[in-house]
């Protein structure tokens, strides 16, 4: 309808423009005249084609706003629709789920309880079994506790007569001399070393032990070396005590008293112990602990000053065992000095020997020869005679039996 009306506008001004167009080409009068009534015509045909929209607006509103309201009734009635089924489909799947859950939950509960049960039943099993093995793991360690409080006291005691030994000078030398024996019989054999050996003539002191220097030659006495233990406890526990307490000037003060016992310990030592051409020009002082060979190294100068002034080399239990392992190889180096003549003198009568040996192969060699000579010879022979024999018949195998084997 909008289209028609569109049209008949469009023909409208049309006709007015061509009418227009005409009145203008006639005269000025008629044209006036043409103008004023093809104006009303116009405004006639205007009004009318307004009344005629406007019309045609309002019926196509009425139109539309009823197409709406029955559109809108139509999805009002499916949206009720729709809800009304939707929600009967959700109670029906409310109602399915429910009943499930229902089932479920019932078929869970049965399960839990026999789940429970078993696990009742188990767990009271395994606890049983846990507190038997338990009570009885207590009572073991009960004993063994009480074993070990048993064992504790003993140690007690052992500590308190070690520390009575530790707290007795004489003791304590034992000690020393105890474990340097220990290390000796380790490394040496009970030929190289002795005990409780007096080394130097006109002194009465005799040195815990001192160890066999090999003769060069049989006819030498023995040299020895002197081996002496000693065990400056209290100096050394002083000393311990002012590192832990970190005083700087006791610290110094104590290491200057250490220095000084062992100073003393080695001059004993030289003038009990070394005796040259008896003994070797030095002596060995053996301290039990490395912490003790670790404070002489560690106080400056002590060391080269023992060695200096006193001829007396500290060890501690790792490096007497380092110097008397060489001591070991120097052993078997002058013994192999030793048996080295007597080895060149067997080297000496294997090679006559072999001499011999020699002249005896030739010998064999030529008695040989003279066989193979001889072999060849006997070999030429046999030729010689097959070839005469050649033309002679030989027996058939029968015949040749009824002879004996010897013709």
């Amino acid at each position: 309808m909008i289209e028609i009306i569109a049209i008949s506008a469009l023909l409208v001004a049309i006709i007015s423009v061509c009418l227009n167009f005409y009145l203008m080409r006639k005269p000025k009068s008629d044209y006036e005249e043409k103008l004023q009534d093809l104006q009303s015509t116009f405004e006639k045909l205007n009004a009318n084609l307004e009344k005629n929209l406007k019309d045609e607006f309002f019926r196509n509103r009425q139109e539309a706003s009823k197409n709406f309201k029955e559109t809108r009734e139509e999805q009002a009635g499916s949206f009720r629709a729709f809800n009304e089924t939707t929600e009967k489909k959700i109670d029906r799947l409310r109602e399915t789920v429910e009943s499930k859950l229902k089932a479920i939950q019932d078929d869970n509960t049965k399960q839990l309880e026999k789940m429970r049960e078993t696990v009742d039943e188990k767990l009271q099993t395994t606890l049983e079994q846990r507190l038997g093995s338990s009570f009885k793991l207590v009572s073991e360690r009960l004993e063994m506790v009480q074993k070990g409080l048993g064992e504790m006291q003993s140690l007690a005691t052992g500590v308190g007569d070690l520390k009575k030994v530790l707290t007795n000078v004489k003791n304590r030398g034992v000690l020393g001399e105890y474990q340097l024996e220990n290390i000796l019989e380790q490394i040496l054999t009970p030929d190289q070393y002795a005990k409780n050996v007096k080394t130097k003539a006109g002194s009465a002191g005799h040195v815990e032990f001192a160890v066999k220097l090999p003769a060069k030659s049989d006819a030498d006495e023995i040299l020895w070396l002197p081996i002496d233990a000693k065990f400056p406890l209290e100096d050394y526990q002083t000393l311990i005590e002012a590192y832990e307490q970190a005083d700087s000037g006791l610290i110094e003060k104590s290491q200057k008293v250490f220095a000084k016992r062992i100073e003393l310990f080695a001059k004993d030592i030289s003038e009990k112990y070394i005796d040259p051409p008896n003994t070797t020009d030095f002596a060995v002082m053996f301290l039990p602990f490395e912490g003790l060979y670790a404070e002489v190294l560690r106080t400056v100068g002590l060391f080269e000053k023992l060695q200096r002034d006193y001829k007396i080399v500290v060890t501690g239990p790792t490096t007497i065992s380092a110097f008397l392992n060489s001591l070991q190889m120097g052993f078997k180096t002058l013994a192999i000095e030793k048996r080295s003549s007597e080895v060149w003198s067997l080297l000496g009568a294997v090679k006559t020997e072999f001499e011999n040996f020699g002249g005896i192969l030739d010998k064999t060699k030529k008695k040989l020869q003279e066989a193979s000579n001889v072999i060849d010879q006997a070999g030429v022979r046999t030729r010689v005679i097959e070839r005469k024999l050649r033309d002679v018949q030989a027996l058939p195998q029968d015949k040749a039996a009824r002879y004996p084997d010897d013709i």
